[in-house]
């Protein structure tokens, strides 16, 4: 079914792993950033052995030395630095998490398109099955009467060709069938080759006119769009990169502290140390380049907020002419269901004709030509309106 060719693609869809990866990374590279309001401590020993020459007649020492310390540093202030990275981080998890949901979209929507381009081969491969065996029975029609003196060998090669050019069709079809099949497979995530089967709609889906308006719909997919909030989010991490970039021409507090411990044989050399430190870091002049640095976040600032404002405006584009195109799709379906029912009176008509020896054959064959061109268009506008409405969902999140 329908549901299970899109639970399979989730699960097997190369797409969804690379975006769900990138989304992890982003959570990752967010939990670092948190770590920068904590302080740091490193620890380290070092071990030596040392002996000394014997100066004015003296004696030379030998000694062994372990010494240990541990080193603690942490930033008190920084003037919007760090909360700036953080923030960026997070601006960036979010939109990491969004892209990852438009990804999935994004996969549903071309896997329901390559299932509907399936069905509707598939539909068509039977409809066209139908129009041969209509062939063939025209064409044992005109031999029949061709053999009694009521018909010319010209009917019978004129229904011939005919029939030829419906198998012609058929093997086309089948062609495009097998195409599909394989498009649906690699939209799953699976080999062309691989074996399945799809079944029919378990429930024939009436077609019917969308009952919300396009600027509900609009609305609706600037409030929803993943891709359009992750490129809100884009933009509010770039206007954190400015408090960063800002914050590096500002003065740093910094708070320092050592401790260690000498153990040495003899143990005369031996003892405790410590340090504390408190430092403040002031930029005078790095010629110019953190004025620049800040100029050019700003830019990119700007950038990603003009992005999401472009974004905005083809999602807006986007929902309108789907919508147009789903009520386009459905007018379509009423008139060829209006076809093929003339069609197929058509056919009736010119096939009574034909048996009551009152009739062509070129009327014949051109009514059934118009009705196996009819049973397309139907098929065709059905399905095609099944991939607008999957349009039109997808455009409006």
């Amino acid at each position: 079914t329908l549901g299970d060719v899109i639970d399979v693609a989730l699960r097997n869809n190369p797409v969804t792993r690379v975006s769900w990866a990138q989304a992890r990374a982003a959570a990752a590279e967010y939990g670092a950033t948190r770590g920068s309001f904590l302080p740091t401590i490193n620890g380290s020993a070092t071990v030596s052995r040392t002996k000394s020459v014997p100066v004015n007649g003296g004696e030379s020492i030998e000694r062994t030395q372990v010494n240990p310390s541990l080193t603690l540093s942490y930033l008190l202030l920084d003037f919007g630095g760090r909360s700036g990275t953080i923030d960026e981080a997070r601006q960036n998890l979010f939109a990491a998490d969004l892209t990852h949901n438009a990804t999935i979209q994004n996969v549903v929507l071309q896997v329901e398109t390559a299932y509907f381009t399936y069905m509707a081969n598939s539909a068509l491969l039977r409809a066209e099955q139908s129009a041969i065996a209509e062939a063939q029975a025209n064409l044992s029609s005109a031999q029949q009467r061709d053999s009694v003196g009521l018909a010319t060998i010209a009917d019978v090669l004129q229904a011939r060709t005919a029939l030829s050019q419906e198998q012609l069709n058929l093997e086309s079809i089948q062609g495009s069938l097998q195409t599909a099949r394989g498009n649906l497979a690699a939209a799953m995530g699976i080999p062309a080759n691989v074996s399945y089967d799809l079944g029919p709609l378990s429930s024939a889906v009436p077609v019917r006119a969308v009952s919300v308006t396009v600027d509900s719909l609009i609305s609706d997919a600037i409030a929803r769009r993943p891709d359009l909030a992750a490129a809100r989010a884009q933009a509010q991490a770039a206007a954190s990169a400015i408090r960063v970039a800002r914050s590096a021409a500002l003065p740093a507090l910094t708070f320092g502290s050592n401790a260690g411990r000498t153990y040495s044989d003899p143990a005369r050399y031996g003892g405790g140390s410590y340090g504390l430190s408190l430092g403040v870091s002031v930029p005078i002049f790095s010629g110019f380049s953190q004025q620049y640095d800040v100029a050019a976040a700003r830019a990119r600032a700007d950038a990603a907020s003009a992005q999401a404002d472009i974004l905005r405006q083809q999602v807006t584009t986007q929902v309108f002419t789907s919508y147009y195109g789903l009520q386009t799709a459905g007018q379509r379906v009423t008139t060829a269901d209006a076809l093929l029912a003339s069609a197929e009176q058509s056919e009736q008509v010119a096939a009574g004709r034909y048996r009551e020896g009152v009739g062509s054959i070129i009327d014949l064959l051109t009514a059934q030509s118009a009705l196996a061109n009819a049973r397309a268009q139907q098929v065709q506008s059905r399905w095609q309106w099944y991939t607008a409405l999957a349009q039109l969902a997808h455009d409006a999140g």
